[in-house]
């Protein structure tokens, strides 16, 4: 069984590195590997398939097969809607997926009440600033983007910049020793019941697992261009400060060092700058 669980997690592994490279094509043999092993460690109709549906669904869709995408979803949302105890976490995932399936169909307003479930539900399981609340956050403002709703778009953007992308770069309030240690287990419950095949180093590590990182690092990729193109300074060098921070913890000094001047040189611009003395201080970490 634990060769089955590893084989599962390094056909999971392969099948987001492709996805996240844009070659949805190769990512579907890995994920039908992860599949067919996930079933026969865990049964057919056990909730630890719904993420390997999704990563179907996703690669489906991005070859541009939506039928077989909605098939791989209709399996998601079978298993979630036989097991009554499904954790919020997968769920979660669920409505993500179902939300992104929804807006390469065109369909926005069903999009939007998937992915606002998806929020809900990332935040009973993960917390309201977690990593995993943001990207909802992001897909709901993009629609309203495209809706021409850009007060409301530019509302749920802040939000995703109350959440733990940028609580990283020391930009959010300090809690408690005790909230701080109730949060980590409930975040590291939640992980662990969405990624049962994880090692379990990588889910019981305080920081961002590989995926969460890079799901943050496309989150905050795509919100810098939102930001430039709105001409927000202030929120620029947000945005920026917190990709310096990831490209440090990621230990890729070069590309931190070159962001976070870039964060630095516009905070300098602002007229108030009490930014400049964290970028500051990250800078001074990243020369060390």
């Amino acid at each position: 069984v634990s060769l089955q669980k590893s084989i599962v997690e390094v056909a999971v592994s392969a099948a987001q590195r492709f996805l996240w490279e844009g070659k949805a094509l190769e990512a579907l043999p890995a994920a039908l590997q992860a599949l067919r092993f996930s079933a026969r460690v865990f049964g057919w109709s056990s909730v630890q398939l719904v993420p390997v549906y999704l990563l179907l669904a996703e690669a489906s869709t991005g070859t541009g097969n939506l039928r077989q995408a909605s098939k791989y979803l209709s399996e998601a949302e079978w298993v979630v809607l036989q097991s009554p105890d499904c954790p919020a976490a997968v769920q979660s995932r669920l409505h993500r997926g179902l939300g992104l399936f929804c807006i390469a169909q065109g369909n926005l307003d069903q999009a939007l009440y998937h992915l606002a479930t998806d929020v809900y539900l990332a935040t009973s399981a993960f917390g309201v600033d977690s990593i995993e609340v943001s990207g909802g956050y992001f897909h709901m403002a993009n629609i309203f983007f495209r809706q021409n709703k850009v007060d409301v778009a530019n509302s749920l953007y802040t939000e995703v910049g109350r959440t733990k992308i940028h609580h990283s770069s020391g930009c959010g309030i300090p809690l408690s020793s005790r909230q701080e240690h109730q949060g980590r287990l409930r975040r590291l419950r939640a992980r662990a019941e969405a990624a049962p095949w994880a090692d379990d180093e990588e889910v019981a590590e305080d920081g961002m697992t590989e995926a969460q990182g890079e799901e943050a690092r496309r989150v905050l990729q795509a919100l810098l261009g939102v930001r430039k193109k709105q001409q927000l300074p202030e929120e620029r060098a947000r945005v920026l400060h917190a990709l310096a921070m990831l490209h440090y913890l990621d230990l890729d000094l070069e590309k931190a060092r070159e962001v976070g001047m870039k964060a630095f040189d516009l905070a300098r611009e602002l007229p108030q700058q009490e930014s400049l003395e964290t970028i500051g201080h990250l800078l001074e970490l990243i020369n060390a």
